[in-house]
């Protein structure tokens, strides 16, 4: 474990604690988790990219690391900061301690501080740009790279996390689907061929004619990371194959899916993260515990003159978690079904996805 750890934030708030992982400096948006479990697919979820990740749940790294929990190929948080850091973890299926961890993909981590106080912090005034250091470095150069970084608002985030050529799986499936890729996680790609789907996952930025040649059954637009207003490429393809081709987009993809017919899009002041988001469905009253990731929300007053209409809502806040297109096949939700946080809430939706997809 390194000496010292300190994190900046743009307020002018300096912490100091342990240092674990990669020797290095990051900067990124700090944002908190508040999932008791999952540190591994947090750290692995393309959706993290650009920010600091902060887990609520105070003991991290305490049942180890293992390649089946990934999410992705590697970590994709630019750092990590917990309570307290376990560096005996014990789990049949681990592979290696969460410092070893954040070292081969040289991500700093930061330990032993009040993660309760901070989460109520970035509650209060929403999350900030912030620097992470496990270096030696002056408190006021490490303020001032932390405040000198652009928001995420105006960074081009997906083409980091983006697939870079066409991949093909489930080849030998009846249906298949164009996963556009703006950062698919695993367990999307995995609950899709259970339901024997093939796929081509398939550049963010692909030509709408291009993946029409894969004659496709339907189009999935993925979750991804930072602000869905920039990934021009994916909401032209929505607007060019919308009435072609039944199109679901989770996360990021419904966002995507919604500025393609005009909505609104704005910053959360401290987002959705964690396992634990009350979900209710406008058309049969259910109650989904859903596991989320996201900054941005779509305004839904913008939609009152489009042809979306919101079918599903978050209980703690309001904010729109589902939409569906009054006479097209298209349907989206903004939290993330594979997850399964613990419970298995919405499992359903994938179902509801492939039998759009045969009745088309």
């Amino acid at each position: 474990m390194l000496k010292s750890a300190k994190i900046a934030l743009e307020d002018g708030t300096i912490i100091k604690g342990d240092g674990f992982g990669y020797e290095t400096i990051k900067t990124g948006e700090l944002v908190f988790s508040t999932g008791m479990t999952g540190y591994v697919e947090a750290l692995t979820d393309p959706s993290f990219k650009g920010q600091i990740l902060m887990n609520t749940y105070p003991l991290q790294g305490n049942y180890g690391i293992s390649k089946q929990w990934y999410q992705s190929d590697g970590i994709k948080v630019d750092g990590l900061v917990v309570r307290e850091y376990c560096s005996h973890p014990s789990h049949h299926l681990s592979e290696k301690d969460l410092s070893d961890f954040l070292r081969e993909y040289e991500v700093p981590g930061i330990s032993g501080i009040d993660t309760r106080s901070l989460t109520i912090k970035l509650r209060e005034q929403g999350s900030m740009k912030a620097a992470l250091s496990t270096q030696n470095i002056e408190d006021e150069d490490l303020l001032d790279l932390a405040r000198a970084q652009p928001s995420i608002v105006d960074r081009d985030l997906v083409d980091k996390v983006s697939v870079n050529q066409p991949r093909i799986l489930g080849e030998d499936f009846k249906k298949k689907m164009v996963i556009i890729d703006c950062g698919v996680k695993k367990n999307v790609i995995k609950s899709l061929l259970d339901r024997k789907i093939g796929l081509i996952i398939v550049p963010y930025h692909t030509e709408p004619a291009d993946i029409m040649d894969y004659d496709p059954d339907a189009i999935l637009i993925s979750s991804g990371p930072g602000n869905p207003n920039r990934v021009k490429e994916a909401i032209s393809t929505v607007k060019n194959l919308a009435e072609r081709l039944p199109i679901f987009g989770v996360c990021f993809g419904l966002q995507i899916i919604a500025l393609a017919f005009n909505a609104k899009i704005y910053k959360m002041k401290f987002g959705h993260r964690g396992a634990n988001q009350p979900v209710k469905d406008l058309n049969t009253g259910k109650v989904s515990i859903t596991s989320q990731n996201h900054g941005f929300a779509v305004d839904s007053i913008s939609l009152r003159d489009q042809p979306l209409q919101v079918t599903q809502i978050n209980l703690n806040d309001g904010t729109l978690e589902g939409i569906t297109h009054q006479e097209l096949p298209i349907y989206a939700v903004q939290y993330h079904p594979e997850a399964g946080p613990g419970p298995n809430d919405t499992n359903y939706i994938f179902d509801e996805f492939v039998n759009i997809m045969h009745d088309y």
